[in-house]
């Protein structure tokens, strides 16, 4: 059983101005090839885009990437058409395949944009290209484990290219959760506000937790915590 808790200070930190990123994983110029990922999640990026500021047009291949609001508001566009914003609890997914390029833009002359992309390794490769979103509120998450991305979801949520699934909560001070997964899963934790422990291993703010060789999670809000869950394949 492995429950490894990572503190905030320890995320590499990228500061280009325009751009405050937290970078979870080797990404860009950041390399440690004892950190490249963690089961099939490749890339967990915490990004603060400032006014006006933002990716300009750039390719993607043979990646699931899930893009996650915290607070602003994005605009999304790409080379197949698609264009949207996405804000507070709204999840992006857009599948890359054989290849598309797009951009991400805070269009906002005062707000900054704060965000968690994350990037899936993908079952199949070179498939078509797709996008999609959907809107979340904070009482659909309230005091549960609300899963937003799978790779069949039930009812409502976005689907993803991989047996990988994306859940968020807001679990209010001393309030409980407990999440059953196998011991052949690797799961990651990441703490956007408040307090969280995880079988006993307390979180704070801006936290994140690799867990693996687990049956059961038990999760406690010691106060009022905004968090999420990734449960992917261990390879």
């Amino acid at each position: 059983m492995s429950i490894e808790a990572i503190p905030s200070k320890q995320h590499y930190h990228a500061d280009a101005g325009w751009l405050s990123a937290y970078w979870h994983f080797s990404f860009d110029h950041y390399y440690d090839e004892k950190n490249m990922h963690w089961g099939a999640l490749r890339v967990f990026n915490n990004d603060t885009i400032a006014p006006a500021s933002g990716f300009p047009f750039h390719p993607h291949a043979n990646m699931e990437i899930v893009t996650y609001v915290i607070s602003g508001e994005l605009t999304h566009e790409d080379s197949l058409g698609n264009k949207g914003k996405i804000g507070p609890g709204e999840v992006q997914r857009m599948s890359a395949g054989k290849g598309v390029v797009h951009s991400e833009y805070n269009h906002s002359k005062t707000t900054p944009c704060e965000l968690v992309q994350m990037w899936v390794l993908p079952q199949k490769k070179d498939i078509e290209p797709s996008w999609e979103q959907q809107s979340f509120t904070k009482k659909e998450r309230m005091n549960r484990l609300l899963c937003v991305v799978a790779q069949a979801p039930q009812k409502r949520g976005l689907r993803i290219g991989q047996d990988a699934s994306f859940r968020v909560s807001f679990l209010e001070n001393g309030k409980a959760l407990s999440y059953a997964t196998q011991t052949d899963r690797k799961l990651y934790v990441f703490v956007i506000s408040g307090s969280l422990s995880v079988n006993g291993k307390r979180m704070e703010a801006k936290d994140s937790a690799k867990i693996k060789n687990e049956e059961m999670l038990e999760f406690l809000a010691e106060k009022d915590c905004d968090w999420m869950l990734w449960d992917c394949p261990a390879a």
